[in-house]
């Protein structure tokens, strides 16, 4: 499958459902899921990254090479039960669908009742996604106010999605869920900024040497969930970094798993401060991409080899 043929057989909502399912299987036990890993290239690198999902069926990896000249994505589908090669998928949209889902059902599950006000930090590709998801995830927001540091992409991107545009990264922190969706290297969002009762789901960094929160965010984070402690640990610098200050335990990290199956209490009061440190997993792809398979077998979609 090509990538315009996973932007037309998918929506929004199909993530929301394959992602949501995925969390459900992982705290049953029936995923088993490998964080990404990396090996250097000339100017970038290539990744890694696979689950197996027994419930599915199905066996997969998510691999890309992060170039100067672009960044090509491909999630590989294995049937487990046939024995046999399932799809080969170009997964640019299906990763931008995944994580954008992956903060839809955070914003289920963690934020205060009656949000109705979403900010968003960074203009890019993910973050059209995430603005899709949330709001198919929570129909009640009406309000999205976006910053990025250039004026084009912000014009460009409020008017795409129907934000407003902030004056300053303050604007966007202060609604009831903020995302950040950037690629620095040095926090965009400090906690003074937020106000009580917000959800903040971190989606950009996932390198231990950048961060987009300050140690205030954590700080007053009554819960902090992520989606993989063990993918944590290697490449979450909003976690790693405060852990070693002292700011932050990791016996205090969750995962977001034990929130969706409701084996963790999600957010205890209204004024409490909740973070989802996202970083990507596989078990994600593998999930999403056995909808892209189902919808492409449906309509007939896609080169059979």
């Amino acid at each position: 499958m090509t990538e315009a043929e996973v932007g037309e057989l998918l929506t929004p909502a199909d993530a929301l459902e394959a992602v949501e399912g995925c969390f459900r299987r992982l705290a049953e036990g029936a995923v088993d899921n490998t964080p990404r890993t990396r090996a250097r290239l000339e100017g970038g690198a290539f990744a890694v990254m696979s689950a197996v999902d027994r419930e599915l069926g199905l066996a997969g990896l998510k691999s890309y090479a992060w170039l100067e000249n672009g960044t090509p994505f491909v999630v590989v589908l294995f049937d487990t039960e046939k024995a046999e090669l399932a799809a080969v998928i170009e997964a640019d949209k299906l990763g931008q669908l995944r994580t954008g889902a992956a903060s839809g059902v955070a914003a289920k599950h963690l934020a205060r009742e009656g949000a109705a006000s979403l900010g968003v930090i960074g203009c890019g590709w993910q973050a059209r996604s995430q603005v899709a998801c949330i709001r198919e995830a929570l129909p009640g927001i009406e309000r999205v106010v976006a910053y990025c540091r250039s004026e084009d992409r912000l014009e460009e991107f409020c008017h795409e999605v129907g934000a407003e545009p902030g004056e300053s990264h303050r604007d966007a922190a202060g609604q009831d869920i903020v995302v950040t969706a950037t690629t620095s290297r040095d926090p965009v969002l400090r906690g003074e900024w937020l106000r009580a009762g917000a959800l903040v789901c971190a989606i950009g960094a996932n390198d231990p040497r950048h961060r987009e929160l300050d140690n205030v965010v954590l700080e007053r984070a009554a819960l902090v969930c992520c989606d993989s402690l063990q993918q944590a640990r290697l490449e979450s610098g909003d976690l790693i970094e405060p852990v070693e200050a002292g700011v932050l335990d990791w016996l205090e990290v969750h995962e977001l798993q034990e929130v969706v199956a409701g084996e963790l209490p999600g957010r205890q009061a209204d004024d409490d401060i909740v973070l989802f440190k996202s970083n990507g997993i596989a078990a994600w792809d593998v999930a999403i991409g056995a909808v892209a398979l189902e919808r492409a077998r449906e309509h007939g979609v896609g080169k059979s080899v």
